[in-house]
């Protein structure tokens, strides 16, 4: 018997330095650390002991099996992506709607449609306003079908010594329509 969980120690123990040998990078050594203690607390039979060196669970033990080097965990179903529907969406970018900066031309053409809906808003800062417009063309493209959330932002983009607060919600409104006409892509 002492001869047999002799072998089956020794198996274990092999099993356990093969593949702390056969792990690269610098976390062998703490793997091989915790792989022996597994062998080591491993009593009863032999093939307790290698189903512990090995990373399974014993036939009635309640000890979930661990991932073995060098091999993948399990799918979580609670990732997105990991329940079988296929690989998960990447996020878009950062700059994501985002539209280039106007040349000359453009630029003028933005400047003169806020200045209808109303002059305080380029206030003489008309490269300001264009990167306010920007970012709301941004706003535009993240959130296509929220008005309110729209109309919401263009007050916060659009704000004058006068008017820290914006100017308003029927004002953000045409700020938005005429970005869409001037400077915004349509929308998807």
């Amino acid at each position: 018997m002492r001869t047999r969980l002799l072998a089956a120690s020794l198996t274990a123990l092999a099993a356990v330095s093969l593949a702390a040998c056969s792990s690269s990078g610098s976390g062998s050594a703490s793997s091989s650390a915790s792989n022996s203690n597994k062998v080591t607390a491993a009593a009863g039979s032999p093939t307790d002991a290698a189903a512990t060196a090995s990373g399974g669970a014993t036939p009635g033990s309640t000890t979930p099996a661990t991932t073995a080097p060098g091999t993948s965990a399990p799918a979580d179903p609670s990732t997105p992506g990991t329940d079988g529907s296929g690989p998960a969406k990447p996020a878009p970018p950062a700059d994501a709607g985002l539209p280039a900066k106007p040349d000359a031309g453009l630029t003028g053409k933005v400047v003169a449609a806020l200045n209808a809906v109303d002059p305080a808003i380029v206030g003489g800062k008309p490269d300001q306003v264009v990167e306010q417009a920007r970012k709301q063309c941004q706003a535009m493209y993240q959130f296509p079908k929220d008005s309110a959330k729209l109309v919401q932002l263009a007050e916060q983009h659009f704000t004058s010594p006068d008017h820290p607060q914006g100017f308003g919600p029927d004002t953000a409104a045409k700020i938005n329509d005429a970005l869409r006409a001037t400077l915004c892509p349509p929308q998807r």
